[in-house]
């Protein structure tokens, strides 16, 4: 059996599958791959590619809207970025809900969080030294 080190794809619920489409194509710029209704097991999802990696978005058939993530921030999914402060920047032009941050620790990480319109919560993550970073986990 293969190492299951390699992520597949990561899953989050959202309430409006189409609005969900959208906002991390238009909003994040994760690229379509398809969408599928599943009567028979009472959902909708659609698969996006994240550059390895796939999100696969789920929608209960009949779902109503669900709170806001709370103060943990967790789960959530963290994207990459070269440069913090144009990521806020980029998400604020974009009307992409911010949560927190950008905060720091110095010489090593800067992060944000933001929110999809379902409250899933989105890290955007800045390694400043990722060399080290890697090499420490």
């Amino acid at each position: 059996m293969p190492p299951m080190a390699k992520l597949d794809h990561v899953a989050v619920e959202v309430s409006d599958l189409d609005a969900a489409i959208e906002f991390y194509e238009q909003k994040i710029g994760l690229k379509f791959l398809f969408k599928k209704v599943d009567e028979v097991h009472g959902e909708a999802f659609a698969y996006l590619d994240m550059e390895g990696a796939r999100l696969e978005l789920l929608q209960p058939l009949g779902l109503s809207k669900r709170p806001t993530a709370g103060q943990s921030f967790c789960p959530h999914l963290a994207f990459a970025s070269d440069d913090i402060h144009v990521t806020e920047q980029k998400l604020r032009e974009k009307q992409v809900i911010l949560l927190k941050g950008p905060m720091e620790i110095p010489g090593m990480v800067r992060w944000l969080y933001a929110a999809d319109p379902d409250g899933n919560v989105l890290e955007f993550v800045q390694w400043l030294q990722p060399e080290k970073t890697v090499n420490q986990a």
